[in-house]
């Protein structure tokens, strides 16, 4: 039996590409119409631009005023009458003397004067220096804080034991806790000098200095291996009882 339809004429067999060619026939349209854009003519102002008429513009003439300047001042009147003052002060002419030697004068030479440097006496604070200065019965003291503090006990030991403190009675201070404060300096000699206190009465500034000046004689403070001024300060507390 023979077939009805001529198998070169079937048309299922390339259905595929035309489904794929309809496709993409329809993408294609489909994207166009999306992106098609239209414009209201109403809202478009056709106008122009006339330059010439910015270049025609007229540019006004400025005209610079000069302005004169002002008159001169009229000079100032003469006196009606002049009087002449005679000069009767004598200048003394100063003489200047020729410091040129005649051939016959004879040259003395002048012998030279050594000038002794006078060297200034270094201060060092008493926190910074390298060897501080050496209380007596502080010399076995190993090291530089060792010797400082030792130092302290001993002054503070001096003056509780020299200061009079029922001074500040007989002054008529209140009762209460009072508070000196003392400063004085060990020179390159050892001696105690500069001393200053200040108190709440010229009275206990006065005992103060009195106590700090019967300090002995120490040790002076060393410098680089240079005897120094070491200046020290302590502050005298006692209490003042009713």
């Amino acid at each position: 039996m023979e077939p009805k339809k001529n198998p070169q004429s079937d048309v299922s067999r390339n259905s595929s590409l035309f489904f794929a060619v309809g496709l993409a026939l329809m993408l294609g349209i489909t994207y166009m119409s999306i992106n098609y854009k239209t414009y209201d003519p109403t809202g478009v102002v056709a106008d122009t631009l006339n330059l010439d008429d910015e270049l025609d513009e007229e540019v006004p003439i400025t005209e610079q005023i000069v302005v004169p300047p002002p008159p001169p001042p009229p000079p100032p009147k003469a006196p009606e009458i002049i009087e002449v003052v005679e000069d009767e002060e004598e200048i003394e002419e100063t003489v200047i003397e020729s410091t040129e030697t005649e051939m016959d004068t004879e040259i003395v030479e002048v012998e030279e004067v050594e000038v002794e440097e006078v060297e200034e006496d270094l201060e060092v604070p008493f926190h910074v220096i390298e060897n501080v200065a050496v209380f007596p019965g502080c010399e076995k003291k190993k090291g530089n804080n060792a010797k400082k503090q030792c130092m302290n006990e001993k002054v503070n030991k001096f003056i509780n034991r020299k200061f009079n403190t029922d001074l500040a009675g007989d002054l008529g201070l209140p009762p209460g806790r009072k508070r000196i404060f003392v400063q004085f300096k060990v020179d390159k000699g050892g001696n105690i000098t500069s001393i200053v206190a200040r108190g709440p009465h010229p009275g206990l500034e006065k005992e103060a200095k009195r106590v700090i000046g019967q300090l002995p004689k120490m040790k002076p403070g060393r410098q680089r291996g240079k005897s120094v001024v070491m200046p020290f300060s302590i502050p005298i507390v006692f209490q003042v009882q009713d």
